[in-house]
């Protein structure tokens, strides 16, 4: 029964207007970006201590801790074998890829000059949401997504962030798996419902992520401050967990490629964070590409979507 009742949350959409839809979904979509901006200046935070793997790997298993529970309360229902392949590529691009990459590049660069490549995001989920989930995006709405983007790459240059450095190779991985995971989770939860995907492919992964959690443990212990520990929390409980609530929700009812830009503005929520919480250099070029990519998104919103 509850089960019932998560599935038809997520597919309320279909018994609602599409402007009333979208406009949940963008709600919906803004908290799961505001929980992700938080996620490279803590991943920062946590890695300055803890070994990368530890901190990628590691949030994943301490969310299905949290996942178990949930299901277990919720009384949910294992969705089946024909679901595995499908929970399987969510896992590998939300669960491994991203966090992983993202993780170990933190330790090279700062989570403002992060904040700029990730910025592609939008791009990327709205390729693996044609390839993925069959929507077929007008061309205003990619040349809106395409300024976008350009525009955080512009803002890379002036800002002096965007020096290329190995790591931005890990990012772009990250950005890579990260649209994928998106499109395929949201795919999927039209017929499972947000929570019960991301639960599931947290509950799964963590017997196989446990391996190489706990050779780096091994190799490098778990001596961390109460900073890193919090870093690690945060992005265990809110970039691992809630946050894939409201988003997943958010783009099954607004549709995974218009919801999907409002990624454009984590990047500049990811700075603002970076600058107060780790006092990394604001510079006035953000306020103006911030503004760009603002206008991009109203008008991708208002673009067709097939």
């Amino acid at each position: 029964m509850a089960q019932q009742a998560s599935q038809t949350t997520d597919r309320s959409r279909a018994d609602a207007s599409p402007s009333s839809a979208l406009r949940q979904g963008l709600i919906y979509g803004l908290i799961g970006v505001a929980a992700f901006s938080l996620t490279l200046p803590a991943t920062r935070i946590a890695v300055a201590e803890l070994d990368a793997t530890i901190v990628g790997l590691g949030r994943a298993i301490a969310a299905a801790l949290l996942a178990g529970i949930v299901l277990a309360v919720g009384r949910q229902r294992f969705p089946g074998v024909a679901a595995l392949p499908r929970l399987a590529v969510v896992a590998l691009g939300i669960i491994v890829g991203f966090p992983w990459l993202s993780a170990w590049a933190m330790q090279y660069v700062p989570a403002i000059h992060g904040a700029v490549v990730i910025g592609l995001l939008p791009l990327s989920t709205a390729v693996f949401a044609a390839l993925r989930a069959g929507e077929r995006p007008s061309g205003l709405f990619w040349l809106a997504t395409a300024t976008g983007s350009a525009a955080v790459v512009v803002y890379a240059a002036f800002s002096g962030g965007g020096t290329l450095h190995v790591a931005d190779l890990a990012l772009l991985g990250a950005v890579v798996s990260a649209g994928l995971g998106y499109a395929e989770g949201a795919r999927l939860a039209r017929t499972l419902g947000g929570l019960q995907v991301i639960s599931w492919a947290l509950v799964l992964a963590a017997p196989v992520l446990a391996v190489p959690v706990g050779l780096a443990v091994a190799a490098h212990g778990l001596h961390a401050g109460a900073a890193a520990w919090g870093g690690f929390a945060y992005v265990s409980v809110f970039s691992m967990y809630l946050g894939f609530f409201a988003w997943y929700r958010g783009l099954v009812r607004g549709g995974i490629a218009r919801v999907g830009q409002l990624q454009l503005l984590q990047p500049f929520l990811t700075i603002g964070a970076a600058a107060a919480l780790l006092g990394e250099p604001l510079s006035a070029g953000a306020l103006i590409a911030a503004a760009v990519v603002v206008g991009c998104v109203a008008i991708g919103r208002r673009a067709r979507v097939g």
